[in-house]
């Protein structure tokens, strides 16, 4: 038997630098919101929907949300990066991951994993660490499990040392190469058993 294999590439994106639209305006595009927000802040987000729960015009308030009254039109693509979809339409859902796949956009079709160019996981923030868990689409849950499991475990110092060997990276003398031995060197002892 073969076995299965996670092959999604984990990036970190900068949304403070990019444009991401919602369309809907329901709990589910609530949720997403949430979920961006709590790991970005800073996030650039506009929502698209004829109407939007109390919950979420109350969060975008929190962040730099705009919010547009109106049904999903393609011309709500431009200019957009990351495109998320949430209505309770498949219709125009499946309307919008067309659109976006003839503008090469990034789209979530939520709950919908082929339709997907990328999915929200779970996620770890402890400062500047920052850990992303995915189940490759299968179980959000997992994934929600693993994150609190991480929360747990990590320590809130953790962020204490990586500034601490950030400054020490800095003083290191040498090419790129050296200083990645001699950092190596000195952090190895976080995961001798």
């Amino acid at each position: 038997m073969v076995q299965e294999r996670n092959n999604l590439y984990p990036i970190f994106l900068k949304t403070s630098q990019l444009e991401v639209l919602i369309i809907g305006g329901g709990f589910v595009a609530e949720e997403k919101l949430t979920f961006l927000l709590k790991s970005s802040p800073d996030a650039k987000v506009t929502l698209v929907s004829p109407m939007f729960r109390e919950g979420t015009l109350a969060l975008g308030k929190k962040g730099d949300v705009k919010f547009v009254e109106d049904v999903y039109k393609s011309s709500y693509l431009d200019g957009k990066h990351m495109v998320i979809a949430t209505t309770d339409k498949p219709e125009v859902n499946m309307q919008v991951y067309r659109d976006c796949r003839e503008q090469n956009k990034l789209v979530n079709v939520a709950d919908n994993p082929p339709y997907c160019d990328f999915y929200m996981g779970g996620i770890v923030t402890k400062g500047n660490v920052k850990i992303a868990i995915s189940t490759n689409g299968k179980s959000p849950t997992t994934a929600k499990r693993l994150r609190q499991f991480f929360e747990e475990v990590i320590p809130d110092t953790i962020d204490d040392l990586v500034k601490n060997l950030n400054d020490y990276r800095k003083t290191i003398k040498g090419d790129f190469e050296q200083k990645v031995v001699q950092l190596n060197e000195f952090t190895k002892s976080l995961v001798e058993k």
